[in-house]
């Protein structure tokens, strides 16, 4: 996790896309009561603090690299002010011992957010203004030793190539046959694909879509994180067995476009 620093505190709303500028000091105690949970929940916390000025979004560990059994594949943002956030983790996971698989080169990106793992060997790869062929193409070649399948999902336009819509917004695994999703903006080969693998579907309001109702952080299965506006999908949540926490993220994910899945990067899961 990266904790919100001045370019976070600084970003401006036009130029990063944000709902409103952050105020820091909210923002750094709401990512401290989140951090908090988190070690309340039994997780282990390292924190990423190379040092990325001018960097707003580089709070969002999740889209600088993909965690495989054979090491870290860093990425390469499709968001052009997010470059070199992935030089920065790289730095970080080298001195936490993590071996880097690959790192994708040239014309490819790819962002966390549109990196979807299915099961251990299935990853979901959203493909629209963030990740493009060209990355899709470098996973692929990256996870071949790996045994790896690569599913690609076409990602529909919706606000533009300003606006943040990966995959991973329009859907949540919380367990291998249980997901959180935004039916309308599902591609329809993605549902069948779904509905083929008997993931049960629990829908979020188009309300609740806007305030990242989508953005389920899963923990262990059916152990859930999510923000604490959304209170429908909460209860749908609960409804479908689930333990759910809440977090308060009007700073860091309301005002910022990213949720408990974007401001965490798994580095290892029991």
């Amino acid at each position: 996790m990266r904790r919100p620093d001045e370019a976070f505190g600084a970003a401006d709303p036009a130029r990063w896309h944000y709902a409103d500028q952050p105020y820091l000091p909210l923002a750094q105690q709401e990512h401290d009561a989140l951090v908090n949970t988190l070690l309340g929940a039994g997780v282990e916390v390292v924190y990423h603090d190379a040092p990325l000025p001018d960097h707003a979004d580089a709070i969002f560990v999740h889209d600088p690299a993909l965690l495989t059994e054979g090491g870290a594949i860093i990425l390469r943002m499709g968001k052009a002010l997010r470059h070199g956030e992935e030089a920065a983790l790289a730095l970080s996971l080298r001195r936490l011992g993590v071996p880097i698989l690959y790192e994708l080169h040239g014309a490819a990106t790819a962002e966390g957010g549109d990196l979807l793992w299915l099961d251990e060997r299935t990853l979901a790869v959203g493909l629209g203004f963030r990740t493009n062929a060209a990355g899709f193409d470098q996973l692929g070649e990256a996870l071949a030793g790996l045994g790896v399948a690569l599913v690609p999902v076409q990602l529909p336009y919706f606000e533009g190539p300003d606006a943040c819509l990966h995959l991973m917004s329009l859907i949540s695994l919380v367990d291998r046959d249980l997901a959180v999703v935004y039916r309308p903006l599902l591609p329809v080969p993605f549902y069948q694909l779904l509905e083929a693998r008997g993931v049960a579907l629990i829908d979020v309001s188009d309300e609740e879509f806007a305030t990242m109702g989508t953005n389920v952080l899963a923990l262990a299965p059916r152990r859930c994180l999510l923000l604490e506006h959304n209170h429908a999908t909460r209860r749908a949540l609960l409804a479908a067995g689930c333990e759910v926490m809440t977090y308060r993220g009007d700073e860091l994910s309301l005002k910022a476009e990213g949720g408990a899945t974007c401001l965490t990067r798994a580095l290892s899961r029991d």
